[in-house]
Order: structure tokens, then C-alpha cells, then sequence
């Protein structure tokens, strides 16, 4: 306190150097500070603190006192819990221990029981075995009586339970019962089989099955006799109990299958009663189309497939008229017409996997049977509703080996078809020439040929069963594109000294059509699915950049960018090969006008009417001429691109050459203004609506040349106000970007509008 009441002293802070704690000092300051009045609170500031150190010495004395009183609980519980625990162990010793005896004791009734209990497995195990003989006798018994009392529905029934017994047993041990079950099912299936199948096919002859010609010829099948009804009801009936017969079918009789390398897809057998309806044909197809018959030649593979086809349509609406309603009245879910086509086609397919090998180094042949699968599979699909999912001619074409062949063979016949094309007299010449409308395109006959030559490759491979097949023809599509540009490339080099001829003009209109079309392609749905195969296979392999992958993942590039990109390039290149021609031909023909005596012309007042510059008639003919010649040669598209860039060279050239290299009075300024305004654009007004946009340098350029002498006076002080060391401009004084938009300006700097003002050659004295 003496520390506090020193008059106009600080307290001591340092806690280091003073012996009043930090904070009681603290507490003083807050609570006294340096006014004597507030010593009057010590009294109650004592007592406060007082009582605060009261309250304190109560909690530390509670504390202290129920701090033994829990730890001695603790302990209490502690040592209540270590003899629990040890009675626990001591209690199990003693059960161990007693455990131990007992087993010791029980081990000979146990190995007693052992053998008791393997004796009984055994019995329960020959007791089962016997019930399954049992099961299948009394089976086997069940299908002998209903044939004996001629019950032939539920013989059927019977037998499909005991093979759906036979697929139960499938992964038993059993040898000797599998056997037992597998004959006995066999025997019965054969009984039943050959019963069913022999009144089965004696149905089908009272319906002239099968039907060899057009259905309109058929004796009986769709028409309507007396017994119709009869023959139709015995049909159903002995159909259905065929259907039955399936499952034990299916375990008994193993369907020829193709060698693993064409790839087939799975597909079930064939239905029973299908397979009967089928047994003529197949005999007739193999009677005809193997062996040394006639009929099965090499070089006319048409006559299998077209026989197969007129099976398939002769049998169509009687299988969906009479077979399929049977079928959906059974519950099955197999669609007649397409069962029946699946069954055929796979006779086909022997076919092919036969005769492949013996045609497939004969080039004319090969491509003959390639062409005839080609229809065969189109008009199946297409008009007998064949599905994708099934074995089809197309995996027998995309085993490796004719696969390859196949490749080899459309190149070389590609390749040979390029030639011809080329070479040909109408090669260059469009085939819709007199058609305007028609015509819009330009294409010469032999860029419109090779897009249908890829068109039709596409068409051929587009059904092949596997993306990475059709990937490899799209490789030889992208070859052969790349081939015929590369073709393109070298005539054009022939035609470029005359780079306006009709030749050269028709190659850039080829590359430009092949371009489009590719690019239309790329938004085709069947090659957007071979750009996401063809990602797929670029992931595993590693064999582009993330770059590119993202692109193709994204759909911003395309699986024909690279050939595209390269037939922009060329037909850039022949396109500003074109402009600088002609751009060569106008600059020549400009010389004289380049001469003009722009400062000496007469003023626009002296003339009665203005005419155009005599000096700019050469070339404004070259241009006419000239823009007239590739609009008839070029397609729209590629003249548009043409006239465009032709016009900012003229405009350039004029800009720089004439008017920035020369001084104009007001009749110089004046005629210049005609000679664009009036001649030049109108020249492009047939191709837009407002040519001189095109030709901004030198519209503005006349503006500036062409203002009057006021005008032109106010547009110097802005531009030298402007300029002059950034001077603030006048609250009323536009800016100089502002005053020259106010004139139409907006395309020439500021520095070159200065210029232009300094080639008027009449300014009126100012007094400087």
C-alpha cells in the first residue's frame, strides 16, 4: 500500500524485480489506482476478500476430507475384486480338473459311439441311395403304365421329372447311380421320342410340310379342308408333349458345335418339336449343297443362301399363325419364326466353315462369296427380323484367317477402284453438272465414287459381331482416305501452274466434299460407338496422351480428325495458292491506277457527271472476271472462303499501296471515293448484302479523305490534343476514339487517321 499512495508514481511492473506479486499490484491499480477517495472502499474491499478467502479455506477442507474417504472406497473395491477374482480361478481348476475325469472316463463310450454313429451314416447314406433307385423306379414304373394305357401326356410329364431328377444328381459322387438314372432316362426318352416324333411328322405330312414353294402355292398348311381342325388340334397336342421331351433332350443329344475360333455366341438347342419340322430340309440341303451333286458349286454360293431364305419366308406365317400361338400357350418363350431362321442359318454356317478354306487364296471367288453373305445377312436382318445376339455369317468372315483376307482383298479392290477413277475422262467432271440445285457441292465424279466406295465398305463391315474387327476396317477406311489425298495432292501439283483451270478448281471441290462428308460421319451414332471403342482400347494399350484421351472421351475430336485436319491444310493451301493468283493478276493490272495524279484532279463541281478512273477499269475487269470464273468453278462454300480472303488482300493492297502512298486533293479524294464506293464494292454485292464491310481500309480511309475542310480541321485538333503529351481534353471536347466512331471510323488507328489528314493537299491558311 505504501507503493500505491507515493503521489504521481507508476506502480512497479517488473515481475522479476518487485517483491508485491504481479497480480496483487495489479488488482490494487485496478481497484485504487491514484485517487485517495477510493481508499474509503478499503473497508469493504477487505471484507470482500475476506469472505473470498473464507469460502476458499472451506473448499480446501472439503475437499481434503472427501479425498481419502474415495480412495479408500477405491481400494475396498480393488480388494473385493482380487478375491473374486481368485475364487473364480480356484472354482476353475476345480472344473477343469473335473472336465479332465470325465473325458477320461468317456473316451471308450465315445470311440463306442464313433463307430455306431459311421455305422448309421453309412445306412442313412444306402438308405437314400435306395430311395433315389427307388424314386426313379417308381418314375421309370409311372411312365410303362401311362404307355401301356396309352397315356402318352403323362409318360411325357413323368420322364421330364426324372430328368430334372438326372440334372439334381449332376454333382453327386454316385457313379454307378448317374449311370443308372442317365440310362433309364435315355431309354425311356428314346421310346418316347421315336412315338412322338413318328406321329409327330405323319401330322406334318397331312400338312404338306414342309413347304417347298411360295406360301400362296401350299396344298393344305394355311388353307381350310374338312379334317382341318383335327390335323390342327393333333398338331398342338403332339407339339406340346414334344416340348416336354426338351430337358431330357438337352441332356441326352449334344448339338454340333463350330470350332472355338469363330467365336459363336452361346446359344440354347434348338426346341424338339422345331428340330422334327426341320429334319426334311436339312436332309434336302445337305443332298443338294454337299458332295459331288451339281448344285454345290464353289463359285455359286447365291444358291444355298438364296434357298435358305426362300425356306425361311415360305414357312414365315404359317410358324406364326399355327407354331407360335402353341408355343405361347405353353408358357415358352421362344419366338417360332426366329427359332426356325436360327436353325437354318447354322446349316449356313457349316457351309461357310466348309467351303471358306478352299476359296479363300482365289480372289474372285472369295470376294464373290464375301458379296453373297453380304446380301444373305442384310435381307435376313432386315426383313426376317434376325437378331445380333444369334451365331450369324459374320462370325464365320471374322475368324482370324478370312478376316485378314477379307481386309486384304477390300484393299486391293479399293485400291484398283481409285485408279479406275482417277483415270477416267468424266474423273473431274460433276455428274449433276446441269442440275443447279442439285450441284450445290461441285463434286466431280471421282470424289463422289470414292465417298461411296467408303460408304459401301462401311455398309459391309458395319454388322461384324466385334468392335475391335470393325476398328481395323475403319484403320483401312483411314488408309484409303489417306491414300486418295495423297493422289489429290500430286494431280494438283500437275494442275498448279494454271491454279484457276477447271482441273485444279475441281481437285479443291473434291477435297472439300471428302472433308464435309468425313465430318458429317464423325456425328454418325455407329461411329461415335467405334470413337468410344476405339478409347477403349487406346486406355489399355497406353498408345496416346491423357491429351488425346480426354478429346476422345470428351467428343471433341473424332475418329476421322487427323484426316480431316489434313484435307483442311491442302485445301487451305490451294485456296491461298487461287487468291494469290488472282491477287497477282489485279496488282499488275492496278499498276496505272497506283500512277493516278491524285493531286491534280478536277473537283467533283467541275465535273457534270463523275465517271470511273480509266487507269482502274484493268482491274476492276481482272476482278470481275476472275470472281465470275471461280464462282462457276468453285463450290459455294469454298468461293465464299475465296472472294473473303481476296477481298482483305485488295483492300490491304489499295490501302497501303494507293491511297497511303499518295497526296489527294478534293477531286483526287473525290474520284477515290467513286472508284471504290461505286465500282469496287458493288463488284462483291452479289455475294453479301454490305460489301464495303469487307473493305474497311479503304472505306474509312475515303471518310477521312473525303471530309470537308471544317470537319476535317475539328478531327486534327481532337487527334493533336489527344496526342500531345496525353493533354486533358475540354469538358465539351470529345475524345479522339469517341470522334472518330462519330465519323464511321473504327477500324484505323488513331496514328493512321493522322496520316491520311496529312495527305489532303488543301488546307485553308490559318494564319500560321
Amino acid at each position: 500500500m505504501a507503493a500505491v499512495n507515493v503521489p504521481k508514481k507508476e506502480v512497479v511492473r517488473d515481475p522479476d524485480r518487485c517483491d508485491i506479486p504481479y497480480y496483487v499490484s495489479e488488482f490494487v491499480e485496478r481497484e485504487v489506482g491514484n485517487d485517495y477517495d477510493s481508499l474509503k472502499k478499503l473497508g469493504s474491499l477487505i471484507e470482500k476478500l475476506s469472505e473470498n478467502k473464507r469460502q476458499l479455506e472451506e473448499q480446501v477442507l472439503t475437499v481434503s476430507s472427501e479425498v481419502p474417504k474415495r480412495i479408500q472406497n477405491a481400494l475396498k473395491n480393488a480388494e473385493d475384486s482380487k478375491q473374486s477374482l481368485n475364487r473364480l480361478l480356484e472354482e476353475e481348476t476345480l472344473l477343469s480338473d473335473s472336465i479332465s475325469s470325465h473325458l477320461e472316463k468317456a473316451e471308450p463310450w465315445m470311440e463306442d459311439l464313433g463307430v455306431l454313429i459311421s455305422q448309421v451314416e453309412e445306412i442313412e447314406h444306402h438308405l437314400a441311395y435306395l430311395k433315389w433307385i427307388s424314386q426313379i423306379e417308381e418314375l421309370s414304373d409311372n411312365i410303362q403304365q401311362y404307355l401301356m394305357t396309352n397315356n402318352v401326356p403323362e409318360a411325357a410329364s413323368t420322364l421330364a421329372s426324372m430328368a430334372e431328377l438326372d440334372i439334381k444328381l449332376q454333382e453327386s459322387s454316385c457313379s454307378h447311380l448317374l449311370s443308372f438314372v442317365r440310362s433309364t432316362v435315355k431309354f425311356w426318352h428314346k421310346i418316347l421320342k421315336d412315338k412322338l416324333s413318328s406321329d409327330f411328322e405323319e401330322v406334318l405330312t397331312q400338312l404338306r410340310w414342309p413347304f417347298v414353294g411360295p406360301p400362296q402355292s401350299q396344298a393344305f398348311g394355311l388353307t381350310a379342308p374338312a379334317n382341318a381342325s383335327d390335323v390342327y388340334n393333333n398338331l398342338e397336342v403332339l407339339f406340346c408333349q414334344l416340348l416336354k421331351l426338351q430337358t431330357s433332350d438337352e441332356l441326352l443329344t449334344k448339338p454340333k458345335q463350330l470350332p472355338e475360333k469363330y467365336s459363336l455366341p452361346p446359344s440354347p438347342p434348338v426346341i424338339l418339336p422345331i428340330q422334327i419340322m426341320l429334319n426334311p430340309l436339312q436332309k434336302r440341303f445337305r443332298y443338294h449343297f454337299t458332295g459331288n451333286k451339281p448344285t454345290n458349286v464353289l463359285s455359286k454360293p447365291e444358291w444355298y443362301l438364296t434357298q435358305v431364305l426362300m425356306w425361311i419366308g415360305n414357312h414365315a406365317k404359317f410358324l406364326d399363325d399355327k407354331i407360335q400361338p402353341i408355343l405361347d400357350k405353353a408358357g415358352s418363350p421362344v419366338n417360332a419364326g426366329l427359332e426356325f431362321s436360327r436353325a437354318l442359318v447354322m446349316l449356313i454356317l457349316e457351309k461357310l466353315a466348309t467351303d471358306i478354306p478352299f476359296v479363300l487364296y482365289d480372289d474372285t471367288l472369295f470376294c464373290h462369296l464375301v458379296d453373297e453373305v453380304l446380301l444373305f445377312e442384310r435381307e435376313l436382318f432386315s426383313v426376317h427380323g434376325y437378331l445380333s445376339s444369334f451365331p450369324s455369317c459374320m462370325h464365320i468372315l471374322s475368324e482370324e484367317s478370312c478376316f485378314q483376307r477379307w481386309l486384304t482383298v477390300e484393299k486391293k479392290f479399293a485400291l484398283q477402284k481409285m485408279d479406275s477413277m482417277l483415270s477416267s475422262e468424266a474423273a473431274w467432271v460433276s455428274q449433276y453438272k446441269d442440275i443447279s440445285d442439285v450441284d450445290e457441292m461441285k463434286v466431280p465424279d471421282c470424289a463422289e465414287t470414292f465417298m461411296t466406295l467408303l460408304l459401301v465398305i462401311t455398309d459391309r463391315y458395319k454388322n461384324l459381331p466385334t468392335a475391335s474387327r470393325k476398328l481395323q476396317f475403319l484403320g483401312l477406311q483411314k488408309e484409303l482416305v489417306d491414300d486418295f489425298r495423297i493422289r489429290l495432292t500430286q494431280v494438283m501439283k500437275e494442275e498448279s501452274r494454271d491454279s484457276l483451270g477447271f482441273r485444279y478448281c475441281a481437285i479443291l471441290n473434291a477435297v472439300n466434299y471428302i472433308a464435309t462428308v468425313l465430318a458429317d460421319w464423325a456425328d454418325n451414332v455407329f461411329f461415335l460407338q467405334l470413337q468410344q471403342a476405339e478409347l477403349e482400347v487406346c486406355a489399355e494399350s497406353d498408345a496416346v496422351s491423357q491429351l488425346q484421351l480426354g478429346q476422345l472421351a470428351s467428343m471433341e475430336s473424332s475418329v476421322f480428325d487427323e484426316m480431316i485436319n489434313l484435307l483442311e491444310r491442302l485445301k487451305h493451301d490451294m485456296l491461298s495458292r487461287q487468291v494469290y493468283h488472282v491477287f497477282k493478276e489485279v496488282t499488275d493490272a492496278a499498276k496505272l491506277y497506283k500512277k493516278e495524279r491524285w493531286l491534280s484532279l478536277p473537283s467533283q463541281a467541275e465535273q457534270a457527271v463523275m465517271s470511273l478512273s480509266s487507269t482502274a477499269c484493268p482491274m476492276l475487269l481482272t476482278l470481275r472476271d476472275r470472281l465470275l470464273q471461280l464462282e462457276q468453278q468453285l463450290c459455294h462454300s469454298l468461293f465464299k472462303i475465296f472472294w473473303q480472303m481476296l477481298a482483305e488482300k485488295v483492300d490491304t493492297y489499295i490501302y497501303q499501296e494507293i491511297i497511303m502512298a499518295n497526296h489527294f486533293n478534293e477531286g483526287g479524294a473525290a474520284q477515290l471515293q467513286f472508284d471504290m464506293s461505286r465500282n469496287l464494292f458493288p463488284l462483291f454485292s452479289h455475294y453479301c448484302k454490305r460489301p464495303e464491310n469487307y473493305f474497311k481500309h479503304i472505306k474509312e480511309a475515303c471518310i477521312i479523305l473525303n471530309l470537308n475542310v471544317g470537319s476535317a480541321l475539328l478531327l486534327k485538333e481532337v487527334l493533336q490534343s489527344a496526342s500531345e503529351n496525353e493533354a486533358p481534353l475540354q469538358p465539351n471536347q470529345p475524345s479522339a476514339t469517341a470522334a472518330l466512331n462519330e465519323l464511321g471510323v473504327y477500324k484505323l488507328a488513331q496514328q493512321d487517321v493522322e496520316i491520311l489528314l496529312n495527305l489532303r493537299a488543301i488546307w485553308p491558311n490559318a494564319g500560321k
